[in-house]
């Protein structure tokens, strides 16, 4: 092995400089053997001094990044905020000029400031639904919409010609999921006078529907919850409604064996009391005699409404101090026997 210049060169020429770099002459086989060095290597003192060296000359001001100030410094007081929150959006301290603070107060301090505060945007806001939003919005699909029809001008038209009501509600939370289980439930109210029923239909379809009936209202309710879906939820609710009201217009052989005993409602006409009633009044004539008098004029008086309205009282509210004692007088009054104590 020879030294030439510097250079290692073996005897066969199997070794050949690569480069000279540092006092240190590195040596690589041309035959991809392992390269080696001839002349030890630098310190690694020497090494972190000279990168620490190249670090400080790499920090020149021109790699210096410069804090712009908060674009609320720059918003003019007639900002266009739509412009600033166009769509829905997380909470930016930044662009909103409200001193907002939200979190646990620290030693007995206050919130958190809006700077950095994760708490403001976990939370879903509302700063792109402000009214001057909504408004552009409105008119925006004011040309996709059609007019409202100048028919119906009060609620009780609308209520007339679409009786059904459909109610649903919306919820917005903080969660995994922006949907609510609730959001699915639909309610379905509908008078029964805006239905087409008669009294043997309307009759049954209270009885079908049991509590789901308010009579001070004549409202029927109708909750669907049962289904994953609102669409299904209401389609169920709908198919719920038309199989009460072609169920109630259907009348069983049973029905017709029905009895006074058995009827939902105490009834005036035709019953037990009406038919006492007259007779006792007939017979009260005929010893006064007094033989002109019709069935029809003895029920349109006023000593048998009473007695009528005190009798249906009874039967449907139950033995009352009111509703006995309004039976009390009206039965004196029949019998001409107000003078009695």
């Amino acid at each position: 092995m020879a030294l030439v210049g510097g250079a290692v060169l073996g005897s066969a020429g199997h070794w050949a400089v690569l480069s000279r770099s540092c006092g240190r002459a590195v040596a690589a086989p041309l035959f991809g053997a392992a390269a080696y060095s001839s002349v030890p290597a630098v310190s690694n003192r020497d090494g972190q001094q000279r990168e620490a060296s190249t670090r400080r000359r790499g920090r020149t001001p021109q790699f210096v990044r410069q804090h712009l100030p908060p674009r609320t410094e720059k918003m003019a007081v007639d900002q266009d905020w739509t412009s600033v929150y166009p769509t829905a959006a997380v909470f930016k301290p930044a662009s909103v000029p409200l001193p907002v603070r939200m979190g646990y107060p620290v030693k007995r301090g206050v919130p958190p400031p809006k700077e950095g505060n994760l708490e403001l945007m976990k939370i879903p806001n509302f700063l792109h639904l402000t009214p001057p939003a909504i408004k552009k919005h409105c008119a925006a699909l004011k040309d996709f919409c059609t007019e409202w029809p100048s028919a119906l001008d009060s609620d009780e038209k609308c209520e007339q010609h679409f009786p059904i009501e459909i109610e649903t509600v919306d919820y917005v939370s903080s969660g995994t999921s922006i949907r609510n289980p609730k959001a699915r439930v639909v309610t379905l109210r509908v008078k029964l006078s805006n239905l087409n029923l008669d009294d043997h239909a309307k009759k049954k379809l209270i009885k079908l529907v049991g509590e789901r009936y308010c009579k001070d209202t004549d409202m029927l309710t109708i909750t669907t919850d049962r289904c994953p879906l609102r669409r299904q939820n209401y389609d169920y609710g709908m198919h719920l409604l038309t199989v009460l009201y072609h169920e109630s217009w259907k009348t069983e052989m049973w029905e017709s064996e029905k009895t006074e005993e058995d009827m939902e409602e105490y009834i005036w006409e035709n019953s037990h009391s009406q038919k006492n009633a007259l007779d006792t009044l007939l017979r009260i004539k005929a010893s006064e005699n007094v033989s002109d008098v019709t069935k029809e004029e003895l029920l349109a008086s006023e000593v048998v409404k009473d007695y009528r309205n005190s009798v249906i009282a009874l039967k449907t509210e139950g033995e009352t101090e009111k509703n006995m004692s309004q039976y009390k007088e009206s039965v004196k009054k029949l019998l001409n026997m107000q003078a009695l104590p």
